[in-house]
């Protein structure tokens, strides 16, 4: 092997980077500056070079098919942090520059996202059997940042924090009708009901999800203030008090943001307020990253601030509120992955160990993208009339408290209805719909 070698000169500069070559040679690279430090062994010469000319997505692919392990004791982590913290080096090598350019000619195709293909999109991400999702997630399947105020809540407790700041943000009075994009395993609809005692109708493209979700209703006794649709939210009409929609918009595309802000719009009333919380990146707009594409989430990307500006602009509804989640996420990720990691061998008994190593690359890279700050959490608060929340953020905390004091009994009950739900179907994760 000499191309691989000559490419980790050029780009690692921070850390150091122990290669273990397939026939069994070393070479070391980096340790200009202090940083972490892995060691890497390939079995596959080839890699040699597929990795230099387009290292994204031949890493992923290396480690998920076993060509590419991590050695002394170290763990896909210590590559990523390696890899992450000399971006900007590598940004910078030919190869990249070419593939940058090629992405972005191509981004508006990757992401063209009409019904049918945001409908198998969705699949292909969330139709893996709920149990899977289960072995990880919080009891009430919070899949999206959970809220850290203090920063030593357990996982539960920061996912409640999560609803209930959504709750204090969108400003809810008994008897509002709320509309959610995007509705998960139901979990917000849920809280919304039982908490903030609101009438909610919500919305997945997921046959999955919308199962669960309805039982979960049903079992807590909510199935008459919530419900839950498989339908796109393009094909719904009316008007409501509130919309809210959270870790949807990354699934939207960028050539349909003006067309969902413009939906968010005609779901208001006069007076309605709608939030939405998404992921978003330091970088300027640009295209997902080739695994993620390939093998994650089909159609998603995260979109800039800038585009999401660009996007509300031209809708007439006035941005009162952008909040920016910087660490949060990352302590979410590492929560999840730990999780996943301890129920490993029910992921491969139930898939096999590729698959498990594609999920453990994606929560990982996620994880350290979010660690390192070039990835966050937009709270983008919006409403048809710009005096329809208050002046400054001060009414957050006490609505906040008020709904913490209802908590109890409300999540006590919608606890049990999904250990009851989990109980009926059955918590071992199935294959059915990994195809999507």
């Amino acid at each position: 092997m000499w191309l691989l070698p000559k490419f980790l000169d050029r780009i690692v500069r921070k850390g150091r980077l122990r290669l273990v070559h397939p026939d069994g040679t070393v070479s070391v690279h980096g340790g200009a500056e202090p940083g972490p430090e892995v060691t890497v062994r390939v079995a596959d010469s080839r890699l040699d070079r597929k990795i230099p000319l387009n290292p994204e997505l031949a890493v992923a692919e290396a480690y998920m098919d076993g060509s590419l392990t991590i050695e002394d004791g170290g763990t896909i982590v210590d590559l990523l942090a390696v890899a992450i913290g000399n971006r900007d080096h590598l940004q910078q090598t030919a190869s990249q520059r070419v593939l940058r350019v090629a992405r972005r000619a191509s981004r508006f195709a990757a992401q063209y996202n009409p019904r049918e293909r945001a409908r198998r999109n969705a699949a292909h991400h969330y139709d893996l059997g709920n149990a899977f999702y289960r072995l990880w997630l919080d009891w009430d399947m919070q899949y999206s940042c959970a809220y850290f105020p203090d920063g030593d809540e357990t996982l539960e407790e920061a996912q409640t924090a999560k609803k209930r700041h959504i709750a204090a943000k969108l400003r809810l009075e008994p008897g509002m009708r709320v509309f959610e994009i995007g509705c998960g395993w139901g979990g917000l609809a849920l809280y919304l009901a039982a908490v903030a005692d609101v009438d909610v109708h919500a919305v997945t493209l997921s046959k999955e999800q919308l199962a669960i979700a309805q039982a979960r209703a049903k079992a807590a006794g909510l199935s008459d203030r919530v419900r839950f649709e498989l339908v796109d939210y393009r094909d719904v009409q009316g008007r409501y008090d509130r919309v809210v929609s959270v870790a949807m918009l990354e699934a939207v595309g960028v050539g349909h943001l003006g067309e969902y802000f413009s939906h968010v719009r005609d779901r208001l009333g006069p007076r309605g307020v709608a939030l939405v919380h998404t992921i978003s990146q330091i970088d300027p707009p640009g295209s997902t990253s080739p695994f993620m594409r390939k093998y994650i989430f089909p159609g998603a990307y995260p979109p800039r601030l800038s585009e999401v500006a660009r996007a509300l602009e031209t809708t007439g509804l006035r941005c009162t509120d952008v909040e920016v989640w910087r660490g949060h996420y990352a302590r979410t990720l590492r929560i999840w992955r730990e999780r996943f990691e301890a129920h490993r061998a029910t992921v491969e008994a139930t898939f096999d160990a590729r698959f498990a190593r594609m999920w453990e690359f994606y929560l990982a890279s996620v994880e350290m993208y979010f660690a390192t700050g070039f990835s966050h959490v937009l709270h983008v608060q919006m409403a048809r009339e710009h005096d329809a929340v208050p002046l400054h953020r001060d009414y957050i905390a006490p609505a906040a408290a008020a709904f913490a004091a209802r908590e109890p009994a409300a999540l006590a009950r919608l606890e049990a209805a999904t250990a009851k739900v989990f109980g009926e179907v059955g918590d071992r994760p199935t294959a059915l719909g990994a195809a999507g």
